[in-house]
């Protein structure tokens, strides 16, 4: 199939620097195309969790629910200077290719077989924020705006989405979502929107919910009777347990006395796996995360 047709039925990859925030710009593309009622799927990609080394984020629309990778990038988002040259190999013949255009860079970014977006997203933040920081993690969002002119996801549902994170704190919600907008208007005024690789509604993900791989993995450990955790941080298992925390908070706690029946344990050196596998012996049941997986006992 080529890329004049491939409506609901691409694939996203988006390459960026670790800590700057794109976590979040992806999850809300995510939630977009997910509301939008498309079969959508996301997968990360680095390291480590250690801030400023690559890190990459595929986005799977698949209108016949397929969960896998695919195997192809139709739309690239290329933001980490340092992996210009092989985010732009792995694009497929026909894909577009989007770059923040600031610096522009004709040479390294060309090729006969592709189409590329430049968007200035750092000099619209520039003129638009205040502070270093606040201008890199805008710098984000305002790609997740760009996509929305490109893939036509609606912005009001967008809207929507930043409420229910920053719905307490409207200084955050105000910020993104002009973020956003700089990002949306600057693309519809310059470039043909939508692409051909765009969203269209669809009634596919009614009764669904959105969860990925880690979140579910540590629900299914509360479920499964565990109280115990230890688990050195900074590491892809991290957000299993983050999320194991979080339901622990919520589902072990004593409901007469407010107690917590649940412990944790960060890992420093070794000292950690001694609590967890002595946790067996004192009739709890415990785990103990890796990067490549959970261990129980």
């Amino acid at each position: 199939m080529t890329t004049a047709n491939r409506v609901n039925d691409f694939t996203i990859k988006i390459a960026t620097v670790n800590g700057t925030g794109s976590a979040s710009a992806n999850t809300l593309l995510m939630k977009s195309i997910f509301r939008s009622g498309v079969p959508v799927m996301g997968k990360n990609f680095f390291p480590s969790n250690i801030q400023g080394l690559p890190t990459w984020y595929e986005i799977r629309v698949s209108r016949d629910g397929h969960v896998a990778r695919s195997g192809t990038v139709e739309l690239m988002v290329a933001l980490n200077p340092e992996t210009y040259a092989r985010d732009v190999r792995e694009l497929a013949p026909g894909g577009f290719l989007l770059y923040d255009s600031t610096w522009p860079r004709p040479v390294l970014l060309s090729r006969a077989d592709i189409t590329v977006i430049g968007v200035p997203l750092a000099k619209l933040c520039n003129e638009n924020f205040t502070g270093v920081r606040t201008r890199i993690l805008m710098k984000n969002i305002c790609y997740a705006g760009a996509l929305a002119a490109l893939l036509n996801l609606d912005l009001e549902r967008i809207r929507d989405l930043l409420g229910e994170t920053y719905g307490r704190k409207p200084q955050l919600l105000e910020s993104n979502m002009k973020a956003i907008t700089l990002g949306f208007e600057y693309t519809r005024a310059h470039f043909p929107c939508p692409l051909p690789l765009s969203v269209e509604r669809m009634d596919r993900t009614a009764g669904h919910i959105m969860i990925d791989g880690n979140t579910a993995a540590a629900l299914g450990c509360v479920f499964a009777g565990a109280t115990v955790a230890a688990w050195y941080p900074i590491t892809p298992s991290t957000s299993l347990m983050d999320a194991f925390k979080s339901f622990c908070e919520r589902l072990r706690i004593d409901p007469d006395t407010g107690a917590k029946r649940f412990a944790l344990f960060r890992r420093r050196m070794s000292w950690p796996r001694s609590a967890w596998c002595s946790a067996p012996h004192g009739t709890a049941r415990a785990l103990l995360p890796r990067p490549r997986g959970p261990v129980s006992r």
